[in-house]
């Protein structure tokens, strides 16, 4: 499968952006879907992540409330809405795949495949 991200670009803090992931090559249907994010210096970090039937999700207690992960199989894509942008989410973001039928994880390691990135630039 091939993940591409796209939707990043510059914001305001307080505003809003809406990634998209679509795969390619194969279904997203039955898999877990994720989203992390890397900011320069520091480590990748779980941001949310929705089951592979899309009836739970998960999240960092830093976006809670501000962020919504969902998914559309028929469009093989999986979204995260961000609102209320804060200047520390500034960071490439990336979907990940990870487990068909499995439970969604928070760490890396819980991922199969990866996409490229989109970075998402938050000016305070």
């Amino acid at each position: 499968v091939q993940l591409q991200a796209s939707g990043g670009g510059l914001v305001q803090a307080g505003g809003s952006l809406r990634l998209s992931c679509t795969a390619s090559g194969s279904t997203i249907r039955n898999y877990v879907m994720g989203w992390f994010r890397q900011a320069p210096g520091k480590e990748r970090e779980f941001v949310a992540a929705i089951s592979w039937g899309g009836g739970r999700t998960y999240y960092v207690d830093s976006v809670k409330g501000r962020f919504s992960i969902s998914r559309d199989n028929a469009k093989n894509t999986v979204y995260l809405q961000m609102n209320s942008l804060k200047p520390e989410g500034a960071a490439v973001y990336y979907c990940a795949q990870g487990p068909r039928l499995g439970v969604p994880g928070t760490t890396a390691s819980n991922y199969d495949y990866w996409g490229q990135g989109t970075q998402v630039t938050v000016s305070s």
